[in-house]
């Protein structure tokens, strides 16, 4: 009995044995099919972001010391909506691995971030008068940041959509868009992974941005290390919210002396209530009235010459709705269009590989045509996103008729936010470079002389204000 029972347990010991060796391999299998998978999914990416590298721009000056990758990420395979990407890494010199990463976002809605944050703004380029050459800016902010560029919805700039019913977007889907791009791109370029990351951009970025921040907040929740290392954001003369950009917008337009006394007061009878973006009826004819009052100047800046590239702004109200014109200057982007045009510089930035029939745009109509949604505030969010512990700073250049500095601190009054340092002149080189006033959770900038697009009309003080804001500084508040 001894022995048969002596044998059991040894069979039972030795089953024990090959099936801990059987459990012992199947581990060792798949731990090494899923670290070939992963070494597949890396070698993947890697392959990808090699594809994207730019090599050289046509007509690029011989000094270039950075880092450029363009290309596309599919944001949702079924409709085949692909949004292209600009990425302008820090010279090498100034340790691009050590710094954040900034996405810019241009408003609209419909407008190109290619054409004018890249191009006009804060890329370090500058196409030259002749169309096909290219200059270096010395105030472009990928002196203190990795720059990424989004066309963002599709169907603007070299962002498409294979299903054309699909280019009727608004903000919500702009907004799940961005993010699901955010998160792909971060797949493919993994060095960026858990990297501090800001927003920056303009206009009707004043929607885009909070509305992303939102998502990206809302996934990162609970996550000890999130991919996106998101920080904060910074807006320049954004649209916030329609009620105090409308009358606020009025107000610069009566005291700037640019409407008449009853004009303003059919304004402010007619308009305060209707969306900002699409005026109906007597606000459309106040609006309409305003417009032919203003005279032939350039209402993103309004002590800057007219825009020649564009006719006269009465001309532009015959041929088109008024509030056309608040979104971005078609005035500054005539080269930038001549060189984007291009073939051989669409094969060099990876772009318009579905070969689009009609030429690139810097804004799409189509688009702004066809929003289907805008939010009448985004002071609600703007406050969640505060309690949410995120940097937030809003700049205004002084000389914008276009989403003025009177709407954006109506606005910021309505937060009800509690003042740390109170309204102060901070300086540049000596010299008043704007106004600036920190709440507790915002920060508000003003630049003297600047219109709508800050770093095109005042580049050296955008730069010093993207500094200040990257390094959580108030601005300057004496002229040593």
């Amino acid at each position: 009995m001894m022995m048969r029972g002596q044998s059991k347990s040894s069979q039972s010991s030795l089953l024990c044995v090959l099936g801990f060796i059987t459990l012992f391999l199947s581990f060792i299998v798949t731990a090494t099919t899923n670290t070939a998978h992963n070494h597949q999914h890396q070698h993947h990416h890697h392959k990808q972001q090699e594809s994207d590298r730019i090599i050289k721009l046509p007509g690029q000056p011989a000094k270039v010391s950075f880092s450029q990758y363009s290309g596309y990420v599919t944001v949702d395979k079924r409709a085949g909506r692909a949004l292209f990407y600009w990425l302008i890494e820090l010279p090498a010199n100034g340790k691009p691995t050590s710094k954040p990463l900034v996405l810019w976002l241009n408003g609209g809605p419909g407008c190109s971030s290619v054409a004018y944050g890249a191009s006009e703004e804060v890329g370090p380029f500058r196409v030259r008068p002749d169309g096909k050459t290219l200059a270096l800016s010395p105030y472009a902010w990928n002196k203190e940041a990795n720059l990424l560029f989004l066309d963002s919805p599709a169907g603007v700039g070299f962002s498409y959509s294979n299903t054309s019913f699909d280019l009727v977007t608004g903000d919500q889907r702009t907004a799940k868009d961005a993010y699901t791009f955010l998160v792909k791109w971060f797949e493919r370029f993994p060095q960026y992974k858990q990297r501090p990351f800001y927003i920056a951009g303009e206009s009707y970025a004043g929607h885009y941005i909070p509305e992303l921040s939102q998502v990206i907040v809302h996934h990162n929740k609970g996550i000890k290390d999130p991919i996106i290392n998101f920080k904060g954001f910074l807006l320049g003369n954004p649209l916030i919210d329609d009620y105090y950009d409308n009358i606020g917008t009025f107000e610069f337009w009566w005291n700037h002396g640019l409407i008449s006394d009853s004009t303003y007061e059919a304004l402010n009878e007619s308009c305060p209530y209707e969306s900002f973006l699409y005026p109906r009826n007597q606000c459309y004819e106040a609006l309409t009235r305003a417009y032919s009052q203003f005279g032939d100047i350039n209402p993103y800046a309004i002590y800057d010459g007219p825009c020649s590239e564009t006719g006269t702004l009465l001309h532009n109200l015959k041929t088109s709705l008024p509030w056309t014109f608040r979104g971005n200057d078609k005035c500054i982007v005539r080269y930038t269009k001549m060189y984007m045009n291009l073939k051989d510089v669409q094969r060099a930035l990876h772009a318009n590989v579905t070969q689009i029939p009609h030429p690139w745009m810097t804004c799409s109509d189509v688009i702004r045509g066809s929003w289907t949604d805008s939010p009448k505030s985004m002071l609600p969010i703007i406050k969640e996103l505060i309690a949410a512990g995120l940097r937030i700073w809003i700049f205004s250049g002084g000389s914008d008729a276009v989403l003025p500095l009177t709407a954006t601190r109506y606005s910021i009054k309505a937060l009800n936010l509690e003042t740390i340092k109170d309204w102060f002149p901070w300086y540049y080189n000596q010299q008043v470079g704007g106004w600036s006033q920190a709440y507790k959770g915002l920060t508000f900038v003003t630049v003297r002389g600047a219109g709508h697009e800050v770093p095109l009309g005042r580049p050296k003080l955008a730069l010093t204000l993207f500094r200040h804001f990257l390094y959580n500084q108030t601005m300057p508040s004496s002229p040593s």
